[in-house]
This record gives structure tokens, C-alpha cells and sequence, in this order.
């Protein structure tokens, strides 16, 4: 999951202003959307997390599809988005929820090309970018961006350093995006960053822990980003990597996921917490949500769980505005 402007906004699958000084925010709720359900298929459903008291419900608007492996990004405060996937054949569309009404319409603008298993982070109140994903075979390098507000799509001249799919993607809102992992002709460790103010991309001199594929992420913004769980060579990973975006250096959380999984997603209320739900595990698919509490980086497991056990979904936060 993205965020914010000038002060420091939040992030990636997520967020809203990071509170200064004497200044407050109204944190809100995070969102999971789509996915695949063993035995039934995909799924249109949009579970919601609100973060006052973790508890879960379920919205009445709903994808246009039930698809799958969709990338998520949101302009907090404002409004979330889903883009490309897979319903059945790989999806262009990108839909849109808007706070807080929680209501869905389906932008005009369309991604340059239907792809799954993309990266979606954002520079809320500025623009979300949608990386990377697959089509019949064909890997992607491009990066698309949405401009905010009128929801106009462009398309950068910087690229990913490899045509890849199933990368984790967060931002640093106001300063950088990243999209880390995925898989190109073998799994991944490298992190691409996208820096905001010139749309150009770098690579971090600090890797993943391990190459891996279909991991989730989301970002404390201003502070760290987090990527957690996929599947590497030797299986599925319960590690959670931490990007400290003052160097852009790397550390290995001591918490873990609950279990080892893949193909979970990520979302932040910024500034407090992040959470990861879903995935696939050695023992089937989960519902659980898992929660970093930023201030120690200490994991908790939900009480509330996603309406079905699946994987391949996407997140995406409202952390509010000031």
C-alpha cells in the first residue's frame, strides 16, 4: 500500500497524515478486497477493518468483478482504489471506493494493459502507481500512475529493473514508493524505489532477507515499510522485513507472521499499526489477520477475521486526514 504531501503523509496499501507536533488524525479503517476462495473461486467482497477497535464488517458495495490478484492503493482520506486482476481473463479496470461512504464506481481511465499479480503504493493527495504484474505469460516492467483528483492515468518512462510479477509495494508518501521481491525468471530479493518528486527509479543497495514471490507490504510512512510472508525457494516465509526509509537500509523484524503464508495482503493505519490477512499456508488457505504495532514492531493476531478464508487478495487504508 502510500501517502502524503509535503509533511509526510501516509502509505501503500494505506494511510492519512502523520500527526506533528500538537497536531491529530482520525485514523479510520483498512480495507481487503477479492481474492481466491478454495472450492467456491473468486470473490467480489470487501471486508473492512475498523481500526478505533480492529472489528471487521462487510461492505455492501462490492467489486465489479469477483476477481483476484488485484494491486490496492489508496488516496487517503479521499478514496481507495483496485486495479487489474484476474476474473476469469486479466482486468485493465480500476475501482474505486470512495470514504466514507464506502461507496464503488469504476474509473474511465484503464491500465495500459489487463495484468495481474501487480504492486499498487501511492503518494496520497498526489497520485497512485500501479507496477509490474502478468498477462497470458508476458511479464510487465511498467509502472502506471493515477493522478489524483481527477483520476487521470499516465505512464512513467522509469521502469521496474526487471519485468516481474507478485512484488510487495508500500510508500514513503510525500517522498518515495518502493516495490520489493516478485518473480521475473526466478524468484527476487532487489527493491525498486520510485522517487516522487521526478517520477525516477532507483534500486536499494538492501535486499530482501531472501528472494521471494507473492509477498505482502505496507508502510509506517515517514518512518518504515514492511514486507512480509511470500514464498522463497525453500517454501512459504513467516519473516517480516523492515525498510527504514531515513537510509533505505534493511532489518528482520524478531516477530513473525502467525503462520508462514503467501499471497497475503498488506495495509497500515500509519503511525500505529499494520496488518497483514489472508494467504495460503502449508496447511490451506487463512482468514486470520495479523497486526505490527509500529512502536515496538510487537505482532498481535486479530480477534475479527476476513468473511472467508483466501489468498491472492488485496488491501488498501484510510488513515484519515487532519
Amino acid at each position: 500500500m502510500s501517502r502524503f504531501g509535503s509533511r509526510t503523509r501516509v502509505s501503500t496499501y494505506t494511510s492519512a497524515w502523520m500527526p506533528t507536533d500538537d497536531l491529530s488524525y482520525s485514523p479510520v479503517a483498512g480495507y481487503f478486497a477479492g481474492g481466491e476462495v478454495s472450492g467456491v473461486g473468486y470473490t467480489n467482497i470487501i471486508d473492512k477493518i475498523t481500526f478505533a477497535d480492529d472489528s471487521k464488517s462487510t461492505l455492501s458495495a462490492t467489486l465489479t468483478a469477483a476477481e483476484s490478484q488485484m494491486g490496492g492503493m489508496a488516496n487517503s482520506g479521499v478514496a481507495g482504489y483496485f486495479g487489474g486482476g484476474y476474473d476469469g481473463s486479466n482486468v485493465s479496470r480500476i475501482d474505486k471506493i470512495t470514504f466514507p461512504a464506502d461507496t464503488k464506481s469504476t474509473l474511465s481511465a484503464t491500465l495500459t494493459s489487463g495484468r495481474a499479480t501487480l504492486g499498487a503504493m501511492a503518494n496520497s493527495s498526489v497520485a497512485g502507481y500501479f507496477g509490474g504484474g502478468r498477462d497470458n505469460g508476458t511479464n510487465f516492467s511498467g509502472i502506471d500512475k493515477i493522478t489524483f483528483p481527477a483520476d487521470t492515468k499516465s505512464t512513467l518512462s522509469a521502469t521496474l529493473t526487471t519485468a516481474r510479477y507478485g512484488m510487495g509495494a508500500m510508500a514513503n508518501s510525500g517522498t518515495a514508493g518502493y516495490f520489493g521481491g516478485g518473480y521475473d525468471s526466478a524468484n527476487i530479493s532487489g527493491i525498486d524505489k520510485i522517487t516522487f518528486s521526478a517520477d525516477t527509479k532507483s534500486t536499494l543497495s538492501a535486499t530482501l532477507t531472501s528472494a521471494r514471490r507473492f509477498l505482502a507490504a505496507m508502510a509506517n510512512s515517514g518512518v518504515a515499510g514492511y514486507i512480509g510472508g511470500g514464498t522463497d525457494d525453500s517454501g512459504n516465509v513467516s519473516g517480516i522485513d523492515k525498510i527504514t526509509f531515513s537510509a533505505d537500509t534493511k532489518s528482520t523484524l524478531s516477530a513473525t507472521l502467525t503462520t508462514a503464508r503467501t499471497a497475503a495482503a498488506g495495509m497500515a493505519n500509519s503511525g500505529t499499526a499494520g496488518y497483514f490477512g489472508g494467504g495460503n499456508t502449508t496447511s490451506g488457505m487463512t482468514s486470520g489477520i495479523d497486526k505490527i504495532t509500529f512502536s515496538a514492531d510487537t505482532k498481535s493476531t486479530l480477534s475479527a477475521t476476513l468473511t472467508t478464508v483466501k489468498w491472492i487478495l488485496s488491501a488498501m487504508a484510510d488513515s484519515g486526514t487532519l
